[in-house]
């Protein structure tokens, strides 16, 4: 009977593996035939140019949506991790400009105060919502007002600036035409597809998304799982806030408005399910890949930027339509 287990537990990795498998192939045929499309339809879309623009422009995006996909792995959302990214770099911006430091100290501490502001800050996110068993939904609404008051209150509404040269030069930096800040985002998907794929921690976030109950009844603190989900986001919501300042070499309070749903979007294109349990962080990278090539293609189109949020739009609710009948075909 043992051996019979172990046989049934082994055919069932194998069939989500070879699904992810087939599901990121779809998504990246999809991507390749958007290439093709604007490669064809533009003049300039495969330059080099271009093509280090299109990688500088997802990294922040791709930051943000490699957090949301824990949290949306377990059946919760963020909506917060735009304000708490302009939270986190106005901390900073406060932090790096600070008289009495070096280069090196400022920068440091910079990276400190972010990262810890955006660790706090989705670890009161999984706090209150997995203690009370309260919608994410609400409780992320609420930390996007308070983060964003935050960011507005410590900084007078004022942007902060003049920061030292040499993260400036981080912000720009490029190793054989690839921008730095886009090889940091990927060392942050490689790091999160090893977590999901290869910890336990990994895969109980998929069986909490799937059947919470089942982990709970199995010994599993489940309440500290969901904390840690929201605490990765909030982490990456603080990485972004200092991959936005090296590119910009500002904080502003304002930043960040609208984040969340590129965020979100990214992993929903991804083929990551709303309702938790289905997805790969692989997915995401390509779904925030597809959102950037779109938006690049259509500036190249000369389409307005009230156009280009239409079409986004609608490209987001045919991934939801999708989601919704792969989990139908997956049920059958």
């Amino acid at each position: 009977m043992m051996t019979d287990t172990m046989k049934n537990t082994g055919s069932a990795r194998n069939g989500i593996s070879l699904q992810a498998v087939m599901q990121n192939a779809g998504i990246g045929l999809a991507l390749l035939a958007l290439i093709i499309f604007f490669s064809v339809t533009t003049e300039h879309f495969l330059t080099a140019n271009n093509i280090t623009n299109i990688l500088t422009q997802i990294t922040i995006n791709l930051v943000l949506a490699v957090g949301m996909t824990f949290v949306i792995l377990i059946g919760g959302i963020d909506l917060s991790v735009g304000s708490v990214m302009a939270f986190a770099a106005v901390v900073a911006g406060k932090a790096i400009t600070m008289p009495g430091f070096g280069d090196a100290e400022a920068i440091a501490l910079a990276i400190f105060a972010a990262t810890m502001t955006g660790v706090l800050c989705g670890l009161f996110n999984g706090i209150v919502s997995a203690f009370w068993s309260l919608p994410s939904f609400i409780i992320t609404l609420g930390m996007l007002n308070i983060a964003r008051g935050g960011a507005l209150q410590i900084s007078g509404a004022q942007t902060i600036y003049s920061f030292p040269f040499a993260f400036e030069e981080f912000g720009s930096a490029m190793i054989y035409g690839v921008p730095v800040v886009f090889l940091v985002a990927l060392l942050f998907v490689l790091i999160a597809w090893f977590i999901l794929n290869f910890t336990v921690f990994g895969r109980l976030l998929y069986g909490i998304g799937n059947n919470e109950e089942a982990v709970r009844l199995a010994g599993h603190p489940v309440f500290w799982y969901k904390v840690a989900a929201f605490t990765i986001c909030g982490l990456t919501a603080g990485v972004a806030a200092v991959v936005y300042m090296a590119r910009l070499n500002i904080s502003s309070p304002i930043a960040g408005i609208g984040f969340e749903l590129n965020a979100i979007a990214a992993v929903i294109i991804g083929g990551t399910s709303l309702s938790g349990g289905r997805g790969s962080v692989i997915g995401t990278l390509l779904g925030a890949i597809i959102i950037g090539v779109l938006a690049n293609g259509l500036i190249l189109y000369g389409l307005s930027d009230f156009m280009r949020q239409m079409i986004t739009g609608v490209v987001i609710i045919v991934a939801v339509i999708l989601d919704y009948y792969r989990a139908r075909f997956a049920r059958k």
